[in-house]
């Protein structure tokens, strides 16, 4: 049960993940420039914490492989999630996020050999369909989505779903804060080169947008995460990922409420399916 809290939190807190975002990319940020900011922010925070605890010291090997999958797991990862925000809706991207159900069983399978019960298959089943409707109602935007933002969408699915295994090998080694440290700093490089390469700085940014970039970093980055860490050692990934389902509802209901986006009728029926999904695989078990 106490699982199951941490990751409820965890979800609680990335729900506002897209409310904030909106705030900075209507202040005139660009989707990258948002990206970066929500590594660097979250990195400092964990890298602190690892300084004070003194657990930053770990062999370059293993460094160098943290750094490289944050380039793609945290680098690209956000840099798709903002991508769809702008083009698609913020309730799109938390929606789309959760094709990841369905790569989390097959990783779990894969790397762990986790034995998928009939509940968790049904959940996953009921998600994935959940998701198909939301994919097909044309984004929460009251213009059309274009197909490279439901493309830039599923794809943060799949970087969504690869830091459970990815987490969980790494958990046997090293604490999560020292994990996601370092996972933070590669994807603070990588986004801060293409940054620099694509002629983002300087950058302008209003008082609102930082405060909303550091609430991003800190409490829907390095909380989230820290809460995230201590569920994934109570409970299965598969249970996980589909617990935090509750994430995409939460998101919609808050940017509705501050920025009107609402699906098509299609989207809300994909939403219920997703809800679904959760309460199958909570009270089953």
């Amino acid at each position: 049960m106490v699982g199951f809290v941490y990751i409820i939190l965890t979800a609680l807190l990335w729900s506002f993940i897209g409310i904030l975002s909106k705030v900075c990319l209507l202040s005139g940020l660009t989707p990258l420039q948002c990206a970066f900011f929500r590594s660097f922010f979250g990195f400092i925070a964990f890298f602190m914490h690892c300084m004070i605890c003194k657990k930053l010291k770990i062999p370059l090997v293993d460094l160098f492989k943290l750094i490289v999958f944050g380039a793609w797991g945290i680098g690209i990862y956000y840099s798709c999630a903002q991508y769809t925000i702008l083009h698609a809706g913020a309730a799109t991207d938390i929606i789309l996020q959760y094709t990841a159900p369905f790569w989390v069983a097959i990783f779990a399978r894969i790397f762990f050999k986790d034995h998928l019960t009939s509940q968790q298959l049904i959940a996953i089943f009921i998600a994935c369909f959940g998701t198909i409707l939301v994919c097909s109602s044309g984004g929460s935007l009251s213009t059309t989505a274009p197909i490279s933002a439901i493309i830039a969408g599923l794809i943060t699915g799949l970087c969504y779903a690869s830091h459970y295994p990815i987490t969980r090998i790494w958990q046997k080694k090293y604490p999560s804060e020292v994990i996601f440290t370092w996972m933070l700093a590669g994807g603070s490089i990588i986004l801060f080169l293409v940054n620099n390469i694509s002629g983002s700085y300087p950058v302008r940014m209003t008082f609102n947008a930082f405060l909303s970039l550091a609430a991003i970093g800190i409490l829907c980055t390095y909380l989230a995460f820290v809460f995230y860490g201590k569920a994934l050692k109570k409970i299965g990934m598969v249970q996980a990922v589909i617990t935090s389902e509750i994430e995409p509802v939460l998101s919609m209901l808050w940017v509705w409420l501050f920025f009107g986006e609402s699906f098509a009728m299609i989207g809300w029926l994909g939403s219920v399916f997703i809800i679904v999904a959760v309460l199958v695989l909570v009270l089953w078990r």
